[in-house]
């Protein structure tokens, strides 16, 4: 009994024993099988923008175009006492002059307006010197002055209108007879207006400070 034929060229499994067909991942002959998927659709995609462009600095680096820290802010000015003492006179006389206008245009001395030389002197010197005590005390003794002065030149602005002389002769020729007349007339109110543009002067002091 004759056994049957095999064919002359039976088919050839493709690499490793896996039929062709049905596999998707078989790659053609002298070619590298594709990876498999390994489940995550973005694995393979770069990560995606945060819109932080300095994100991936690490922390300690510095600021990108070679900037450092920022500036420190620069330190206070100190106060200047001496500077402080200086604005206190200047305005002692200023505020002086106006308040003897003041008070030889009208012919009586105002209280508030003591209060305001003193709180005027005060104000402007501890605006530039600072609370100091030296500044403070400085603004008080020049306004003492200031009110006292004011007083001479209402008197001589009074004695000038009385005597009619100009004022200017009355201060010049006649200086003694101005304080004179500051002597006779003063009285509790006098005083008490000097001490009015001391306290005034310290409360302008505090309230700049």
């Amino acid at each position: 009994m004759s056994q049957p034929v095999q064919p002359p060229n039976p088919p050839q499994q493709p690499f490793g024993g896996q039929p062709a067909e049905g596999n998707p991942y078989a790659g053609q002959p002298g070619q590298p099988a594709p990876a498999a998927p390994t489940g995550n659709p973005y694995g393979q995609q770069p990560p995606a923008p945060t819109g932080n462009p300095f994100a991936g600095q690490q922390p300690g680096q510095g600021a990108p175009f070679g900037g450092g820290a920022p500036f420190a802010p620069a330190p206070p000015a100190r106060n200047n006492v001496l500077l402080g003492v200086a604005v206190a006179l200047g305005a002692a006389i200023v505020a002086g002059i106006l308040y003897g206008v003041i008070a030889g245009s009208i012919e009586r001395e105002v209280g508030y307006a003591a209060v305001g030389v003193g709180f005027l002197v005060g104000f402007a010197a501890s605006k530039v010197g600072g609370s100091n005590p030296a500044v403070i005390a400085a603004s008080a003794v020049f306004s003492v002055g200031a009110v006292y002065l004011g007083q001479l030149v209402g008197i001589s602005m009074i004695l000038s209108d009385v005597a009619q002389i100009p004022f200017s002769e009355v201060v010049g020729d006649h200086f003694d007879t101005v304080t004179k007349a500051w002597s006779a007339e003063a009285d509790f109110m006098t005083y008490l207006f000097l001490g009015l543009g001391a306290v005034a002067a310290v409360g302008g002091a505090k309230k700049a400070g």
